[in-house]
């Protein structure tokens, strides 16, 4: 079982989730990171909208979180490549995500990601990584 003090324990390695304010939410098996709206994250103030690197640090935090967690932080994950795709506006409010991995080899993992605010089935980005990974033993 997944816990939340595994989880902050792996967030705590990633400077970025505190500046994002990323926290977890462990339901079951299953975590989701949430980013509460702060005015720090906004990048069109006159809309607003957050800012698109906001986001893709949320979901990109969201996948060395979960592979950090599947390998027992035996080693922080190196991005080989990562694609981002924006789907919507981000608005001034929480946003979620959560990350699968869909193949994790013995050197790399391809991880996809999936961020909405309200909905989980209109997501405002989704983000598919190549990570360079140490496998659990």
């Amino acid at each position: 079982m997944i816990s939340s003090a595994k989880i902050e324990q792996a967030l705590k390695r990633i400077p970025y989730a505190q500046t994002l304010g990323v926290k977890p939410i462990v339901i079951g098996e299953e975590f989701t990171l949430v980013m509460p709206y702060i005015d720090s994250n906004i990048g069109n103030p006159v809309l607003p909208a957050l800012h698109g690197g906001a986001i893709s640090g949320l979901m990109e935090i969201s996948a060395i979180a979960q592979l950090l967690i599947s390998t027992n932080g035996k080693g922080l994950p190196k991005p080989i490549g990562i694609n981002v795709d924006y789907l919507r506006k981000g608005n001034a409010k929480d946003t979620y995500a959560r990350a699968v991995i869909f193949k994790q080899g013995s050197r790399v993992a391809n991880v996809r990601v999936r961020s909405w605010q309200e909905d989980y089935d209109k997501p405002i980005a989704v983000m598919h990584g190549h990570y360079l990974t140490a496998k659990a033993e």
